[in-house]
């Protein structure tokens, strides 16, 4: 797979929820009740409830660790709280709203299927079809339970995920240290790699990192572009609602989704 200037492409790296899968509803809803639950319990009485957006979820917590996810919405509504312990299970430290967002989540996985969207896997056959290695990261540590949910394990030839993430204390998003341990274990560059985001975060490392193209996908509804916007603005080269459009970075000699 050759790109316009000769150079070849080797591998595309994509990440996991918003991208391949569709939990990210599932996400927000879990985060909207912790939160929500949260702030009505502490937001003083002269003080307007603000619930939980997904204003607030784009810019503050897709695509981070859920530490850090909590940390930076709370710093946006100006509260500090606790650090706390991991297996807290109560609101009142930044690990126990973890715990018990991880549990709700948790349940909604027992209870359903992931989905998966269907024009990342057509994509991904075709670029597996013409040799290009594939690699998925995620900032989640369910990552593991989602892949085999959704029945697409075996798609991947190497994988970067939460847990990772933790074990090799890489920061998160937007540095690139998770995309670029991705594409090491694909054993290419990011010179010779693109990185298909969803996450404002995501796209604003694959541009800090190097990457050959980096692919913004907008899932939002079509009358709201400001994702899509803010997406071009972290350093998308391409933002768009159908993962065809790859394609037209670095053709390939065919496309087939019926192959």
């Amino acid at each position: 797979m050759a790109c316009s200037n000769g150079q070849e492409i080797q591998a595309v790296i994509f990440d996991l929820d918003g991208v391949v899968t569709c939990t990210m509803r599932a996400h927000f809803a879990a985060w909207r009740e912790v939160f929500d639950s949260f702030l009505r319990t502490n937001t003083q009485s002269e003080q307007t409830f603000v619930p939980f957006s997904l204003h607030d979820y784009f810019t503050h917590v897709d695509g981070v660790p859920r530490l850090e996810g909590i940390r930076r919405f709370l710093v946006s509504r100006d509260i500090e709280l606790p650090d706390g312990a991991p297996g807290d299970m109560d609101s009142k430290t930044m690990h126990g709203l973890a715990s018990i967002k991880n549990k709700r989540y948790l349940a909604w996985l027992e209870a359903n299927e992931v989905p998966t969207y269907s024009d990342a896997l057509d994509l991904i056959g075709s670029l597996k079809r013409q040799g290009i290695k594939i690699g998925i990261f995620s900032s989640s540590q369910n990552c593991n339970r989602a892949l085999k949910s959704a029945g697409i394990v075996d798609l991947f030839d190497a994988k970067v995920d939460g847990i990772d993430a933790a074990r090799l204390a890489l920061p998160p998003k937007p540095d690139p240290a998770v995309l670029l341990e991705t594409v090491a274990r694909l054993g290419t560059q990011p010179a010779r790699a693109i990185v298909v985001e969803d996450a404002v975060s995501g796209v604003e490392a694959a541009a800090r990192g190097g990457f050959r193209h980096v692919v913004g996908i907008d899932r939002e509804p079509p009358n709201d572009d400001s994702h899509a916007l803010a997406l071009r603005a972290a350093g998308a080269d391409l933002v768009t609602r159908d993962l065809a459009d790859v394609l037209a970075l670095c053709p390939l000699v065919s496309y087939d989704v019926r192959q």
